[in-house]
């Protein structure tokens, strides 16, 4: 059974940073694109960002672009999401999801995922 693990949430004041981390076993992680999305309290879940399977290739939301930073370790089978410049308003629970393979246009999809974590949760104080 495939399995995604996040980690690395916690509480931070506002232009902290952290780096979020979501290992997957039990799939071939390189053949999988890899996205996170994010919930925030009464609010629908909600695309941040992806890296393709196959050449690296980044997708981000424009609230997180220039802050956020997506990345992989095929070796490693994680895929990260480093945070800087937090804000009050990125609190949420962060969920990593996994695609098979798929094209670039269809990552902000929730439904084209096939896996999805348990999730980590942020909570940025002002």
């Amino acid at each position: 059974q495939v399995q995604l693990v996040e980690s690395g949430g916690g509480l931070v004041q506002a232009g902290g940073s952290l780096r979020l981390s979501c290992a997957a076993s039990r799939l071939t992680f390189s053949s999988y694109t890899m996205g996170w999305f994010r919930q925030a309290p009464g609010k629908e879940r909600e695309f941040v960002s992806a890296i393709k399977w196959s050449d690296g290739r980044t997708s981000y939301a424009d609230s997180v672009k220039g802050r956020f930073t997506i990345s992989r370790d095929n070796a490693e089978n994680t895929v990260y999401l480093q945070i800087n410049s937090l804000k009050p308003e990125d609190t949420a629970v962060y969920y990593c999801a996994a695609k098979y393979r798929g094209l670039i246009a269809t990552f902000a999809t929730m439904k084209v995922y096939d896996y999805w974590g348990q999730g980590t949760q942020v909570t940025v104080s002002s």
